[in-house]
């Protein structure tokens, strides 16, 4: 701990501390409650954070601190300490006497009407000035101020002596919004497993890797095609998913947030479910039944649901007014408990939809599991995109250029549909209003019912694909401002994992060995691959890099090359190869490809230091 001498010493004193630490300012008159200077000390998610008298500043914003003090040290308040020994050290200086203590910590910052100003106040201003977003969090019933006097700081104790810190700690573990499975079957114990892995020094990642883990041997015990088995994978899949919540439970209680455990987060819900799918139709197949187009079309609805999600989000994220009747309809309907909890379990969210999956697993057979499932994803789907529709249409809002430019990453256009964009734009020919969404979606069911209604391996189905092309690029030239624009990602996603389903059931219909399973890898793979591309952008750096998209061919590319692959293999005998064995190898190899380069930029990019370290804390359902 170092202590300042006065104002003018805290600049020297700071800069003391190691470059690469962080460093905190704190007042030594400050009371309050240990969580309120963790908040403000260790949460390593923003680059500074401040509550009254307590100010931290990661080292990436170490420059600016040093520029306000060395520009307007002074403020009001005492003389001070310094340090970079953490948040112990921060406790111990509110007990010294004299003024101002800095100390190595994360940071935050709130300000009750009453608090007395310090130097760490003016200087968090200062930050504030200086474009350094400096987060102050929400303490609740915590307490954290500087009082002004002997009498005001008896009442500051007493005000810390009649809140039990330790249970808002647990309380604040827990999302704020969650679905009601979640909410009132595994949060109230959920938690204190939580509390019992930080005592024992285990790390969010370590809970999710064990979540995963659980998840791959409920899905093994699935694959051995007995009631036993399917019993126990119903049993290991809610327990994974208690551990699901646990480890982003233990991150807010102990504040471990990393750049790794924002891709675990983001990545391993889907690998598990996916996997849980692939188990029970392997299990089917011991027993003598085919379920595997209803694994893939359970897939395909489920990622096609998440993309609706993610682009009306997206569209959405920093619009400048909301003044849709249906989104006053919803929050008026949100002040009536009930309605509440019942639209949140229409949606189906993961915890209600593993609840179902685990109960239908153990009590009937994969085939009625499915069907239930799908049946309840395609009910939810349709009850959140009609909503999401209505408040389009009626809402007034300008779309901004950083959702517009959202909307084309999540495209995800490969060359073909930029090349026609191009030339579109080139020949000044912008589609007005709806008519973006409108030819995306013709070029969507010209292709999946030429698929449908036209035999396999048909040339015409290669002919609808290239019209589907065409379409892509007309649909995404120019910004997609439009009040529908967000529908164009979900139109594309569904093109292409339906076309995907559609050919390999019909190839399996022909005798094919293995479409169906390859068909799976094939899209999981791809799907991959754009939820990649969500967490990138939800973490504000953007898609993918350009190699990347183009390497795998862009949603356009990728149907075409399937399609292709139809008529060579499907339609007729070629080099001694059965004609669907040809397609099911196509389809393995392309799996494989997308997922080898897919998978190994994903892990450059979240292990590198320019990843954010993004974490759901909204509580939409996932």
């Amino acid at each position: 701990m170092r202590v300042a001498s006065g104002e003018d010493d805290v600049s020297a004193q700071v800069a003391a501390v190691p470059a690469g630490e962080r460093v905190a300012l704190v007042d030594p008159r400050f009371v309050g409650h240990r969580h309120s200077l963790r908040l403000a000390l260790t949460d390593p998610r923003f680059p500074a954070g401040a509550v009254p008298g307590v100010l931290a500043v990661a080292p990436q914003s170490r420059g600016a601190l040093t520029r306000v003090l060395s520009g307007s040290a002074a403020g009001p308040g005492p003389s001070g300490t310094a340090s970079a020994a953490g948040e112990a050290a921060a406790g111990r200086a509110g007990t010294a006497s004299g003024g101002i203590a800095a100390v190595s910590g994360e940071t935050t910052v709130t300000e009750p009407s009453h608090v007395l100003r310090t130097v760490p106040d003016e200087i968090a201003d200062a930050l504030d000035a200086q474009g350094v977003p400096v987060h102050r969090p929400d303490l609740g019933a915590l307490v954290a101020t500087v009082p002004a006097g002997e009498d005001a700081g008896a009442a500051a104790r007493g005000d810390v002596d009649s809140v039990d810190d330790e249970a808002v700690r647990l309380r604040s573990a827990v999302k704020s919004r969650d679905g009601f499975f979640t909410t009132f079957c595994v949060s109230p114990y959920s938690r204190y497993i939580a509390r019992w892995c930080a005592r024992r020094g285990l790390t969010p990642n370590q809970v999710t890797t064990a979540s995963l883990v659980t998840a791959l041997i409920a899905a093994a015990c699935a694959a051995t095609g007995e009631r036993a088995g399917f019993v126990a994978a119903g049993v290991l899949l809610i327990a994974s998913f208690v551990l699901d919540a646990t480890d982003g439970q233990l991150a807010r209680y102990d504040l471990q947030y990393s750049t790794l455990g924002a891709w675990l987060d983001a990545t391993f819900d889907r690998a598990k479910e996916y996997a849980y799918y692939a188990g029970l139709a392997l299990g089917a197949a011991r027993g003598g039944e085919d379920v595997w187009g209803l694994a893939l079309g359970a897939m395909v609805l489920q990622t096609a649901r998440h993309v609706v999600d993610f682009s009306f989000n997206e569209a959405n994220h920093d619009a400048q007014a909301n003044t849709s009747p249906t989104a006053a309809l919803s929050s008026k309907l949100d002040k009536v408990g009930w309605t509440v909890w019942l639209r949140r379990m229409i949606i189906l969210p993961i915890g209600e939809r593993w609840a179902l999956i685990a109960v239908l697993t153990a009590c009937t057979t994969p085939r009625i599991t499915f069907v239930v499932l799908l049946a309840g994803c395609a009910l939810a789907a349709c009850y959140t995109t009609a909503g999401r529709v209505l408040r389009s249409l009626t809402r007034k809002a300008h779309r901004t250029d950083r959702a517009a430019r959202a909307l084309a990453d999540l495209a995800d256009s490969g060359p073909l549909a930029e090349g026609c964009a191009a030339l579109a734009e080139r020949a000044r020919l912008r589609l007005p209003g709806l008519a973006r969404p409108a030819v995306a979606l013709l070029g969507v069911l010209v292709l999946l019912a030429t698929a449908l209604w036209t035999p396999a391996g048909s040339v015409w189905t290669a002919a609808a694909a290239l019209f589907y092309v065409l379409t892509s690029g007309l649909a995404v030239a120019g910004p997609m401002r439009g009040s529908l624009d967000w529908l164009v990602p979900p139109l594309f996603r569904t093109a292409e994992y339906v076309l995907v389903l559609i050919l390999a059931v019909l190839a399996a219909r022909d005798g094919a060995s293995g479409a169906l399973p390859a068909a799976f890898g094939l899209v999981a793979a791809v799907a991959y691959h754009h939820y990649d591309t969500v967490y990138r952008i939800r973490g504000g750096t953007g898609a993918p890099p350009n190699w990347l998209v183009r390497a795998t061919g862009g949603h356009e590319g990728r149907s075409l090359a399937v399609t292709l692959a139809a008529v060579l293999w499907l339609g007729g005998d070629s080099r001694g190869h059965a004609p669907s064995q040809g397609f099911t190898i196509a389809l393995t190899v392309l799996a494989a490809v997308i997922a080898a380069v897919v998978l190994a930029e994903s892990i450059r990019f979240w292990v590198s230091s320019k990843a954010p370290a993004v974490h759901d804390e909204t509580g939409e359902p996932a």
